[in-house]
């Protein structure tokens, strides 16, 4: 799933020399700088917004937003180390930046998304717990701080074949039959395993362990989450305003996962074609091909500042609130209720005086905990 910013041992001289003479055109070469550089300004600037807010806040830190803060880093990262990389990789179409980058840059990669995808197992179990067991063990902040160190060693701890196995050579150049070979000094940054058994079994246990399964329990969470909640509003009519908050709230978490997971899809069907049958691609387009997969992977890492904070008017006031104190200096910015940035804390129902009016009431809510079961 994460290999994508070296090509696999797998292919042959000829193969190389092939795509070695389908240069990518102008356009093309314009379109993907364009592209990346977009989803690059994008995915830095939302993601460190979105973890510049809740860090900024103390009462932000609840669980599902430190969460939702480490997988903003997760993708951070990526967008700091590995889309650079690529583009200047797939472009020159050979590695010119150094042998350490070679081994550190699939590294990290398989790194941040091993990351990102337990986040979103992570939120989804606490809103499993929180929602289908409202009466049990609950987490707290510590919990979640410790779950994501875990996360981590985990993801290093799964990607360290690739500092293994990644190196830098020009060997696949050396037996290319052309009379004035031009690629003999050509350096590519590509794996070597001790055998092609090795490679598979290591490919395809990340794209079950690193994909697949994650995703199904993922929407397995959700789908009892919603069962429950429907099976509450028609139980008993005062939990009809809560339960339609908190399918909201689901909605735009699993909103996160479903557009990760399509994001997702293309590459990991590349590389798993790739890995299992490579003559299967045409010489020619298979780096448009890739860039293509590539492209819509990466663009994963705007959907969490996208979809969580930018669809959020919670996460809008409080960018407003930042940008008019770094604008105004000590001038007061809007006033408004210092409600959480989001409606999934794992802290007890807020409750309101008789002298909030309606409206006021009614915005509160969308801030509280929506899975206390006090009101129902």
């Amino acid at each position: 799933m994460s290999n994508d910013s070296s090509l696999p041992d797998v292919w042959e001289a000829s193969d190389w020399a092939n795509t070695s003479q389908c240069p990518p055109s102008v356009g093309g070469a314009t379109f993907l700088i364009v592209a990346y550089s977009a989803v690059i300004a994008i995915g830095l600037l939302g993601n460190a917004g979105l973890v510049f807010i809740i860090a900024r806040q103390q009462e932000l830190r609840n669980v599902t937003n430190i969460l939702i803060a480490n997988l903003s880093c997760s993708d951070i990262l990526m967008c700091v180390v590995c889309l650079p990389v690529t583009v200047i990789y797939t472009l020159m179409d050979r590695w010119v930046l150094g042998e350490a980058l070679c081994k550190v840059t699939p590294f990290v990669q398989c790194m941040s998304v091993t990351v990102s995808i337990f986040s979103l197992v992570l939120i989804a179990l606490e809103r499993h717990q929180l929602i289908l067991h409202p009466t049990g063990w609950s987490p707290a902040a510590g919990h979640s701080y410790l779950a994501v160190g875990l996360t981590w060693l985990v993801a290093c701890f799964i990607s360290l074949p690739f500092l293994s196995f990644n190196i830098l050579t020009n060997d696949p150049f050396q037996n290319i039959s052309l009379p004035a070979n031009p690629f003999r000094d050509h350096l590519i940054c590509m794996e070597l395993w001790p055998s092609d058994k090795h490679r598979l079994a290591y490919t395809t246990s990340l794209l079950l362990f690193q994909y697949c399964l994650p995703l199904l329990l993922v929407l397995l969470c959700y789908l009892r989450i919603f069962l429950r909640l429907r099976r509450r509003r028609f139980d008993n009519f005062r939990c009809s305003a809560y339960c339609g908050r908190a399918q909201r709230i689901n909605a735009m978490l699993l909103a996160i996962v479903i557009a990760f997971a399509l994001c997702w899809l293309p590459l990991n069907v590349f590389n798993a074609l790739f890995d299992w049958n490579h003559q299967a691609l045409p010489d020619c387009q298979h780096d448009a091909v890739f860039s293509a997969c590539h492209l819509m992977a990466m663009a994963s890492t705007c959907i969490n500042p996208v979809v969580y904070g930018f669809l959020n008017s919670n996460f809008q006031r409080e960018l407003r609130s930042t940008l008019q104190r770094c604008q105004c200096g000590n001038q007061t910015a809007e006033s408004y209720e210092s409600f959480p940035l989001s409606t999934v804390g794992s802290e007890g129902m807020t409750k309101f005086t008789p002298s909030l009016s309606l409206s006021r009431q009614s915005e509160a809510a969308d801030w509280v905990n929506p899975d206390h079961p006090a009101d129902c």
